[in-house]
């Protein structure tokens, strides 16, 4: 694994250098979009509306709408936010671990020591021993968030959280309703869940569909349903240029050709090329 940020996690006087991992990855098949009459590639162009020119990364800045306004914001702009620049894990406070809804966890990464683990596995311990998970704010990827540090095992993981006001408050009208449920009702459901009961293992667990797509497109392979990767992306177009595909690649074969074969032509030759040529003509028209 690669680290993606280097801080250090800090409470009262306390600093632990970290580095930090990606703690989940994804396996999904990656699939991309084809033209359905000759399999070429979809291509997503970053056009700007003003001059129709298709535009780099590198000269693409961010911007607000503001409804009548647009405010434009540079990544020099963004530079000097401080808490954007900051490479601390600050610890808030530690909280009850059973105190933080699994709705407001968004991603997951692991901790691993800097330097000295010393610091690092006393926090662990201290963690782990109280019960209680350190709520604490970072900034990653030009982000503000807040977060919630916790033991896994023997290394320490940071979990960012939502907001408090980004996730919504929800009342259905028909569940303010009386309902009704007999005791006869809540001891039936009470049984079924006691036969579905089990301890939870995620190494059971597989994701069908990814597992039957790899297999469709396995047996596509085998009966010779595939095309040829390079002729599926054509032509890379020229700047303020449409994609044009293959056509375009026909064309700039053909009209090299043509050059070729008159730069090999006899001296001599040529009027009778020509006069070649006329009678082609003439019977091509006639038809």
């Amino acid at each position: 694994m690669r680290s993606i940020w280097k801080g250090a996690i800090t409470f009262g006087l306390v600093n632990v250098p970290v580095k930090v991992y990606s703690a989940t990855e994804d396996h999904d098949v990656a699939l991309h979009q084809v033209h359905d009459a000759d399999g070429g590639r979809i291509r997503y162009q970053r056009r700007c509306e003003r001059c129709g020119r298709v535009v780099d990364y590198a000269h693409i800045d961010k911007a607000w709408d503001s409804g009548d306004k647009t405010v434009v914001i540079t990544d020099e702009d963004l530079r000097t936010l401080p808490a954007g620049r900051s490479r601390e894990i600050e610890v808030v406070e530690f909280v009850p671990s059973d105190q933080l809804d699994p709705i407001m966890f968004e991603r997951s990464y692991f901790l691993e020591p800097s330097g000295s683990p010393k610091a690092y596995v006393l926090l662990r311990r201290a963690l782990d021993a109280t019960d209680r998970t350190a709520i604490v704010r970072f900034a990653l990827r030009q982000k503000t968030r807040l977060g919630a540090l916790r033991v896994r095992g023997d290394v320490l993981l940071l979990q960012s959280l939502l907001w408090g006001d980004e996730v919504r408050a929800v009342e259905f009208p028909m569940l303010q309703e009386s309902v009704r449920i007999s005791a006869q009702e809540l001891e039936l459901s009470a049984a079924l869940v006691d036969s579905f009961a089990a301890e939870f293992s995620p190494q059971d667990f597989r994701d069908d569909y990814q597992d039957q797509l790899r297999e469709l497109l396995e047996a596509k392979l085998a009966a010779g349903e595939a095309l040829d990767t390079e002729l599926t992306f054509g032509r890379e177009p020229r700047e303020g240029e449409e994609g044009g595909g293959e056509v375009l690649d026909l064309m700039e074969a053909l009209r090299r050709s043509v050059e070729r074969s008159r730069g090999q032509a006899k001296p001599g030759a040529s009027d009778k090329s020509e006069k070649r040529a006329d009678k082609g003509h003439k019977r091509v028209s006639g038809n």
